[in-house]
């Protein structure tokens, strides 16, 4: 099977074993664990923040920055179709009881977007804005890297209404990747970032939030009150650490498969996709009437060696990886080509 689900379904690598295998490690609940805090240290070095913290998954990472920086019956400003509304089983309502105001087209906005979406504290009707999170890449977007000098804009406007800034960088290190921009950079402007190494860098589980050493306290007890406090976890930090050393150089390569099966297959009778949107490792297509549903398409694709995504009812995801080469892409954009001449 060609496997384009998603860039989480890759496996460890024999070395990345190895490299967890021999890890040394301590109770990380007393932070004691010191692989733990050495990928700790060196993502917030990176990253150019005070402190990090190792967290489970990017969904947690996600769910304890909206703890940390709202408080209940609070709003947050996302972009459209943003991983915190769709993708998290509506737990920013449970866990934080926050709701959401989506601005903006395609997973961009802009600070004239935010101005208008924002509400005062102190209105008596209107829940408060308190944070605005941006995603880069942007998943549901089709991997779009979020414009540099508009997040600027956009944290600079949030500075001036009071309003915190979390950047969801799940897939940070691609858009790092796709524009040659640093870690620290695109995290900059942000009070709280996170990253995922189980999504592009091929990690079996996951992220890491970095900010300011206050934010970064109520992190860890958040992520306790969350069920997410580790004890040996450096087995985990370490497939982390062998990851920014080996697997970083070559996301390049799943962002020129991923354009190859996008040029493949655009144009093709029932297939909508805006090449301009495929700048990472993603290819968000939709459907056209004529053509079979998301579900019917994938289905038909499996049985011909190819596992996809529906992310819609007329919406196909395919996400390059470290575990698909580019034989397999090629392969793959045949396969979908020959699936359009039947509609």
């Amino acid at each position: 099977m060609i496997d384009l689900r998603s860039d989480t379904v890759t496996m460890p690598s024999e070395s990345m074993r190895m490299a967890m295998a021999r890890a040394r490690v301590g109770d990380d609940q007393y932070g004691e664990d010191p692989t733990v805090n050495e990928l700790q240290a060196r993502l917030a070095t990176e990253l150019g923040k005070e402190r990090a913290l190792f967290v489970a998954s990017g969904t947690m990472a996600n769910q304890i920055a909206l703890k940390v920086l709202t408080t209940p019956g609070d709003e947050v400003i996302v972009g459209h179709e943003a991983h915190v509304v769709w993708h998290e089983a509506g737990a920013a309502s449970a866990n934080s009881g926050v709701q959401f105001s989506v601005v903006g087209r395609g997973g961009t906005f802009t600070a004239a977007d935010v101005e208008q979406a924002f509400k005062p504290r102190d209105h008596i009707v209107f829940p408060a804005t308190a944070l605005v999170a941006i995603e880069n890449t942007h998943n549901r977007g089709g991997g779009i890297v979020f414009p540099q000098n508009a997040i600027c804009e956009i944290c600079a406007k949030a500075g001036s209404l009071q309003l915190a800034t979390y950047l969801d960088g799940a897939r940070l290190f691609n858009a790092a990747a796709a524009t040659g921009v640093s870690l620290a950079t695109l995290a900059g402007p942000f009070d709280l970032v996170s990253v995922a190494l189980s999504k592009g860098l091929g990690c079996p589980v996951g992220s890491v939030l970095a900010g300011r050493s206050d934010h970064i306290a109520r992190a860890i007890r958040a992520r306790r009150m969350f069920g997410g406090a580790l004890r040996q976890a450096g087995i985990l930090a370490a497939a982390g650490l062998y990851a920014l050393d080996h697997n970083l150089g070559r996301l390049s390569e799943d962002h020129a498969n991923a354009r190859l099966i996008a040029e493949r297959i655009v144009g093709l009778r029932g297939i909508e996709l805006d090449l301009a949107t495929v700048q990472t490792n993603i290819i968000v297509f939709r459907l056209a009437a004529q053509a079979p549903s998301a579900a019917d398409f994938v289905a038909q694709a499996k049985r011909r060696g190819v596992l996809l995504s529906a992310f819609g009812l007329r919406i196909v995801r395919a996400v390059t990886h470290l575990d698909i080469i580019t034989e397999q892409c090629m392969r793959a954009a045949e396969v979908l080509s020959e699936l359009t001449s039947t509609f």
